[in-house]
């Protein structure tokens, strides 16, 4: 009786130091579903402003390359933070 009291009081101890695992899944969940969410919209309003006026496609698909990939970079810096959580835990 007393070693499953044990046991039961051990597994309640490793629980707690189990969550950073779960909130960096929870943070790369989120950093990912963000940036998809923001590069489609981005990309959807290019779509649309070069059908409304062909003629700018290359002013208009130029002028939004630095925002893409400034915004995969922010996921990308996302996902490694964290895994940094996860690996130096």
């Amino acid at each position: 009786m007393l070693e499953a009291a044990a046991q039961a009081g051990e597994a309640a101890t490793r629980v707690p130091h189990l969550w950073h695992y779960a909130g960096a899944g929870l943070g790369m969940g989120l950093a990912v579903i963000g940036a998809g969410l923001g590069i489609g919209r981005l990309a959807a309003g290019m779509a649309e402003g070069i059908a409304r006026q062909p003629s700018a496609a290359g002013q208009i698909s130029g002028a939004t390359n630095l925002p893409l990939f400034l915004l995969e970079g922010v996921a990308i810096l996302a996902l490694v933070f964290c895994l940094l959580i996860v690996l130096m835990r």
